[in-house]
């Protein structure tokens, strides 16, 4: 198997863009019937032989190939590229309608040591309703058969050279050369190597693309199999995450990275608009200096007045981790993330909810730390009784944790009845939550 690293991708000293900046088009545009044909992209080999094995899921692993459907069980949305009206006179830019079948779709997966996972992967890729056009495994300092396998299995492989900054550096070096050759036709997808998509995912991503409505369209995700009791926390916390996405018509705050379609246009203007110091960080896609690049690209495309959805078509299942400490870090890396966001963003129209938002978290971690020292309190004292508010307060908690719960099954909704047993996950992502606080306001060196 032959891979080819990022330094030979060749740079251009002629831009190869027939892109147009949203802020100099003057009426929208409209596509050709058919798909435009695709056009060699530097740093991105050419598509593989027919007679490429397709990818397989890993025995003992379960792929969801169903086609995704409105929580409400009406109809897929198959006309979402018309102009939603609602959105007239918002103040947000609206982009060219185009026909979803001329829009190309290249997916990019950085990986590292994910051979466990990348079959998966890529079969979910495969089964798609509208199959991407291509398909990038971004081997990232792999020292295991990632991008052996992903090649077996009819992925392109580029990888990296010297990338010291983790996911977003990998993805860097690939988009750096890849948007130079895209147009409005172009729709990059970045997803995990650990993810694994419904089959509509792709599909009506594009037709919300498509509308010319959003920018980007990201995912809501349940929890993959295994990791025992943080393993089910895990899978009824991301449970309520769908079901408040839902609530809110898919206006979610964070494209998250477990997978997300842009329009290319936008991550070049993003670029642009950090070259021109309108947006913090070096002119790339990514920024490097973060600990949660999509939460902070999701920041930038905002701030670039643009629209995005998390829509109910769009689902997928992410690995959970396995265990506490791995759970504790991630936690702490994405609050932490999250706080040094809105720092480099400051307060502005956009990131008022979002600085809301930590407000109410660090009210929530007051309230929690104080009911629970009330509880002990009582206890060692001997005079155990419940106070009205506390009592309200208890009640008002186990009626959420089970109605946010139901989708789970009769088992899970006993067990969040119980409370205390919720309670344990909450209060242990208080803690983490806690922490991220107190090492952002003393300005502890940032750690991935």
């Amino acid at each position: 198997m032959k891979t080819r690293s990022e330094g030979f991708i060749p740079l251009r000293s002629v831009p190869a863009r027939a892109h147009t900046p949203p802020a100099l088009r003057t009426a929208p545009q409209v596509a050709p019937p058919h798909r435009a044909p695709r056009r060699p992209m530097p740093g991105v080999p050419t598509p593989p032989p027919a007679d490429v094995p397709v990818a397989r899921p890993v025995p003992g692993r379960q792929v969801t190939t169903r086609p995704a459907k409105p929580a409400d069980g009406a109809a897929p949305k198959t006309a979402a590229r018309k102009r939603n009206r609602k959105y007239s006179g918002d103040g947000k830019r609206d982009l060219p309608r185009m026909d979803p079948s001329a829009l190309r779709v290249t997916v990019l997966i950085p990986a590292h040591n994910e051979v466990k996972q990348i079959t998966e992967t890529i079969a979910s890729l495969r089964g798609q309703m509208r199959p991407p056009d291509h398909i990038v495994v971004i081997a990232d300092n792999c020292t295991d058969k990632t991008a052996a396998l992903a090649h077996l299995l009819g992925a392109e492989i580029v990888e990296t050279a010297g990338n010291k900054h983790k996911k977003a550096g990998a993805l860097n070096q690939v988009l750096d050369r890849l948007l130079d050759v895209c147009d409005d036709h172009d729709v990059i997808m970045v997803m995990d190597a650990d993810s694994s998509l419904d089959a509509g995912f792709i599909h009506y991503g594009v037709e919300y693309l498509a509308s010319g409505d959003y920018a980007a369209v990201g995912g809501t995700f349940t929890g993959k199999p295994g990791g025992g009791l943080v393993g089910m926390f895990q899978r009824n916390e991301y449970a309520r995450y769908a079901r408040d996405v839902r609530r809110l018509d898919g206006q979610a705050l964070v494209l998250t990275g477990t997978a997300t379609l842009f329009r290319a246009g936008v991550l070049h203007e993003v670029v642009e608009a950090r070259r021109a110091g309108e947006l913090p960080g070096l002119p790339t896609v990514y920024d490097v200096r973060v600990l949660t690049e999509d939460n902070e690209l999701t920041l930038g495309i905002l701030h670039r007045d643009f629209r995005i959805l998390c829509p109910p078509e769009c689902t997928l299942t992410t690995e959970v981790m396995f265990t506490w400490g791995d759970l504790f870090r991630q936690r702490l890396r994405w609050k932490r993330g999250a706080l040094e966001n809105l720092v480099d963003y400051g307060w502005t129209p956009i990131t008022r909810t979002y600085w809301g938002r930590q407000a109410l978290s660090l009210l929530g971690i007051i309230v929690i730390m104080t009911y629970l020292a009330t509880l002990a309190y009582s206890a060692v004292v001997g005079e155990f009784h419940f106070h009205p508010l506390w009592l309200g307060v208890t009640v008002i908690f186990m009626v959420e944790r089970i109605v946010s719960v139901r989708q789970r099954g009769a088992v899970q909704m006993a067990i969040a009845a119980t409370i205390w047993i919720e309670m344990i996950f909450d209060v242990f992502l208080q803690v983490a939550q806690a922490k991220a606080f107190w090492e952002a306001a003393i300005g502890k060196e940032r750690k991935w």
